[in-house]
């Protein structure tokens, strides 16, 4: 049992040094392990201890970060920008140039979204019933994703209910049927689901 112990402990001491002289990360990072993202807010000669964006203290040993990928978030923010994507399907009743223009904006809308480099669509996948539209934006607050992606997911809300468009994520069916679409409601109110107003 000691011997397990001690030498659990020394694969943890070592992978603990490794990690301080690679510069795989720096106290204040942002990094993901193992699908665990958050802040490092101790390094250790056993443990790596992460804050998650919930407030969550995780607790990795240094030999599990070493034999696992590491992404670090803040270095890529400041290098050249951190990348943020999300995606959207859209009929393929609307003009993929009216939904690119809609996505930029809602992107540029975003108090940290760079405006150079400027934000980007790609159409992923043509779908049986809609295309599949990826917004590419870029970002340098790695400390702020959630609040970021949280704010473009509204700000695509509004840029296409404004312009008319549904948004058919992650999956809608539509009947032409000349019924209205599923937009909201200037007063807030879901929309009705039988092509007119709803009966006071």
């Amino acid at each position: 049992l000691l011997t397990l112990v001690f030498s659990s402990a020394i694969a943890n001491i070592i992978a603990g040094i490794i990690l301080t002289y690679t510069g795989a990360f720096r106290l204040g990072d942002i990094i993901e392990i193992q699908g665990r993202r958050g802040e490092v807010v101790g390094k250790y000669l056993l443990t790596t201890r992460v804050r998650t964006f919930k407030n969550e203290v995780v607790s990795f040993p240094n030999s599990l970060v070493l034999s696992n990928s590491i992404t670090n978030f803040t270095r890529l923010a400041k290098e050249k920008g951190l990348a943020l994507y999300t995606t959207v399907t859209i009929g393929y009743d609307v003009p993929w140039q009216q939904v690119h223009d809609l996505l930029i904006a809602a992107a540029l809308d975003c108090e940290h979204i760079l405006k150079k480099p400027a934000p980007f669509v790609l159409q992923t996948s043509l779908n049986d019933y809609h295309v599949s539209y990826e917004l590419n934006a870029f970002t340098r607050h790695a400390d702020k994703l959630p609040p970021i992606y949280s704010l473009l997911h509204q700000n695509i809300q509004d840029r296409f209910a404004a312009a008319g468009v549904e948004i058919m994520s992650p999956g809608f069916t539509a009947l032409r049927d000349g019924s209205a679409p599923a937009l909201p409601k200037a007063d807030g109110r879901p929309p009705t689901t039988d092509g007119g107003p709803k009966p006071e």
